[in-house]
């Protein structure tokens, strides 16, 4: 014997008459289909006018870089250029700018060095719990370390030193 509510499941259900009709959702969600199509046609074309650029540029050398990519080319320009229009957005979300001064960059350093030399600072932290969020942000700072250091080697572990 079957329940009420499985019963419920397997009868079809009636969808409202608004629900077949072309609504501001719909139009909504084709504006934003165009959009991307658009973005991807912009994309492409930068992207190629890009690599035209640095054949250019590179001479015979670029010649041959490109005919070493083949098929992964295309790709590859389009997510460099997609990784590149979402970085601009996050910038423009973001407020993003660089430091307008010199003496801006030196206040927040000498900020930093004052706390970081200052004894009182260091027993405040502790005191209120704020250590763990300075420990984040130093794991933080280590880890971009590292990062860099190993695109710097272009490797993982040590230095190639077969050259």
């Amino acid at each position: 014997m079957q329940s009420a509510a499985f019963r419920q499941t397997l009868r079809p259900r009636r969808l409202p008459a608004h629900a077949f009709s072309r609504s501001a959702s719909n139009s909504a969600s084709e504006n934003a289909q165009k959009k991307a199509q658009d973005a991807l046609g912009s994309a492409q074309k930068t992207a190629e006018r890009l690599w035209e650029s640095t054949k250019k540029v590179l001479g015979p050398l670029g010649e041959r870089a490109g005919t070493m990519l083949g098929s992964y080319r295309q790709p590859l320009t389009y997510d460099f250029e997609v990784a590149r229009a979402l970085l601009k957005q996050i910038y423009v979300a973001e407020r993003l700018q660089p430091p307008t001064s010199v003496s801006a960059v030196t206040s927040a350093y000498g900020t930093m060095w004052g706390r970081a030399s200052n004894p009182a600072y260091w027993r405040e932290i502790l005191r209120t719990g704020e250590w763990a969020k300075v420990g984040i942000y130093a794991v933080e700072a280590y880890g971009i370390f590292k990062i860099g250091e190993i695109l710097g080697r272009r490797s993982l572990v040590g230095y190639n030193l077969r050259d």
